[in-house]
């Protein structure tokens, strides 16, 4: 079928497209105008039409996610569920899930920690969340067989093939890499912990991890570049700790996740003030390197995360006082309840940083919105967020009924940018998407798959960004008027790489001796989902 979709305001920065046009659709792609009458005509005229929006850090799936509901079922209540049910529409499950993203514009997110021991679980929970394409990043950094490779100084081949072998196995879209060590020094009973110091058993440091990490990222051809959770997230101080890692990267390329917890420079009095700027000019001199924002909105949620040193001190402030901690063989890590308290002077700063970031950043393309969903809160508050960086006065209406110390320690009320359309895709969808390594998505441009949303244009970004007027993924109408009217299982995108026989050989008799069971039993088989579906779509490695 050829469609068009006539008249609205096409908003695709990587073609530097800003004006009213058109939009032609055929078998699922983007094309070129085809000169010929179209089957479906779509009016977008007073609309604003984007390429469907990309997330790259979102946490929706995964063993501590599943502990998340099960600790906080309270968290996902919907007391206006139908017919007195509140569980029935229940939030946080993968129908909400699918939805809520797509009556956002959203048509592809990824899970970014899926440790390969668990991998299978995650891809199954993944695969339930309809309407969505979706992928997951293979953690390392952690994990026992790894870091005795590095003991052992078996050389940059060795980490490259166990590296390929992982992500193949768990089926992955890339690498990520948390606290490099801190689960096994955690162990040994640290509680911070810097690039150099040693991880006792292995006598390594997270410098020398993360960099053979980084090394094996890049032999291997992974698009997306190593996804590193820094040490000391949360700290006053860490924003030290997020340039030495950015100087560790020696130019290689790096993302950054959740930049905003690491943003925090250290006050006389042991509190904390924003590095917004010192992370943002970080950032504009070294083109290497990306970040996604984490953040902060006000009110409840859960943490949950695989950095067992920040979960376990985080515990103490609990809210409400229950919490889970695991540390297991390889990542550990943990859920605990947290609440931003509105208003609260803590939280309002960390509320402003995450601003700040976005409105110093020299290039919205290298700067992904992110709420780190849902430990800086959760991705619903995307539009609110949107509408903050398109509108100064909105910005001060919120900082208005603020505590002064959003003006004593950052510099947000004084900042005057407002985002652009442009930019706000350049946030949304072109940055996430070439981020990820997937060149068929996140622009408008003949080739890309036909994932656009037309929003209403209105002042009011909060309620246009919230639920779009229309939504086609894959070129079908998914969502109209902000509902969902047809429910398509999307695909999980997965690396295509090869792995090699003889690191397959050795894992699986590392596997059966730690676990008594062999390589196979941590794979993510085909014959594990609905053999009438094409769950997995392949990527392909750099050149």
């Amino acid at each position: 079928m050829l469609s068009v979709i006539r008249g609205g305001r096409v908003v695709d920065p990587t073609a530097s497209r800003d004006a009213v046009g058109d939009v032609w659709i055929e078998d699922g792609r983007i094309v070129e105008p085809a000169g010929r009458a179209p089957d479906r005509v779509i009016d977008a005229s007073g609309c604003v039409v984007m390429a469907g929006g990309v997330e790259v850090h979102s946490h929706i799936a995964g063993g501590n996610v599943i502990t998340s509901r099960l600790l906080l079922p309270d968290l996902y209540v919907s007391e206006a569920s139908p017919e007195g049910h509140p569980f029935a529409h229940a939030g946080g499950a993968a129908g909400w899930i699918g939805s809520t993203y797509a009556r956002m514009g959203y048509t592809t997110a990824v899970e970014p920690a899926m440790p390969p021991t668990h991998a299978l679980a995650t891809q199954l929970e993944l695969a339930d969340i309809p309407l969505l394409d979706r992928g997951a990043l293979t953690v390392m950094g952690n994990d026992d067989q790894l870091l005795q490779l590095l003991r052992e100084r078996q050389g940059g081949n060795a980490v490259r093939d166990l590296v390929a072998l992982s992500v193949a196995t768990s089926r992955g879209l890339g690498v990520k890499c948390i606290n490099a060590g801190g689960a096994s020094a955690f162990k040994d009973g640290a509680l911070r912990l810097s690039l150099d110091d040693e991880i006792p058993v292995y006598g390594l440091s997270t410098r020398q991890i993360m960099g053979s990490l980084l090394d094996a990222v890049e032999e291997i051809g992974v698009p997306h570049p190593l996804h590193v959770h820094c040490n000391n997230l949360g700290l006053p101080g860490a924003d030290d700790s997020f340039i030495e890692t950015l100087e560790a990267a020696e130019g290689r390329r790096i993302h950054f996740a959740h930049a905003q917890f690491y943003a925090y420079g250290a006050t006389e009095g042991g509190g904390f003030r924003s590095a917004a700027e010192r992370i943002a000019q970080a950032i504009a001199d070294n083109p290497n390197a990306t970040l996604d924002i984490g953040q902060v909105v006000f009110g409840q949620t859960v943490t949950v995360s695989l950095d067992i040193l920040r979960q376990f001190a985080g515990r103490k402030g609990a809210k409400p006082k229950k919490w889970v901690l695991n540390a297991g063989d390889a990542e550990g890590g943990g859920v605990v309840p947290f609440l931003y308290r509105p208003r609260g002077p803590t939280s309002s700063l960390q509320w402003a940083i995450g601003l700040e970031i976005m409105l110093l950043s020299t290039d919205p393309e290298r700067t992904i919105l992110t709420t780190d969903h849902p430990n800086g809160g959760p991705f619903t508050q995307y539009p609110r967020i949107i509408h903050w960086l398109m509108d100064k006065a909105e910005r001060d209406r919120e900082i208005a009924t603020l505590p002064g110390i959003v003006a004593e320690r950052s510099s947000l009320p004084s900042l005057e940018r407002e985002y652009t359309l442009s930019e706000i895709a350049q946030l949304t969808r072109s940055g996430p998407a070439k981020l990820l390594g997937l060149a068929d998505r996140g622009h408008l441009r003949p080739g890309a798959c036909a994932d656009v949303a037309v929003y209403r244009d209105t002042s009011d970004r909060t309620a246009m960004f919230t639920a779009a007027k229309l939504v086609l993924k894959d070129g079908v109408p998914i969502v109209e008027d902000g509902e969902v009217v047809e429910w398509r299982a999307g695909r999980t995108l997965s690396l295509s790489v090869e792995s090699d026989p003889a690191m397959a050989k050795r894992a699986d008799a590392y596997l059966t001796d730690r676990f008594g069971e062999g390589l196979d039993s941590f794979a993510v088989p085909d014959a594990a989902f609905d053999a009438d579906t094409d769950t997995f779509e392949a990527v392909p490695c750099r050149a």
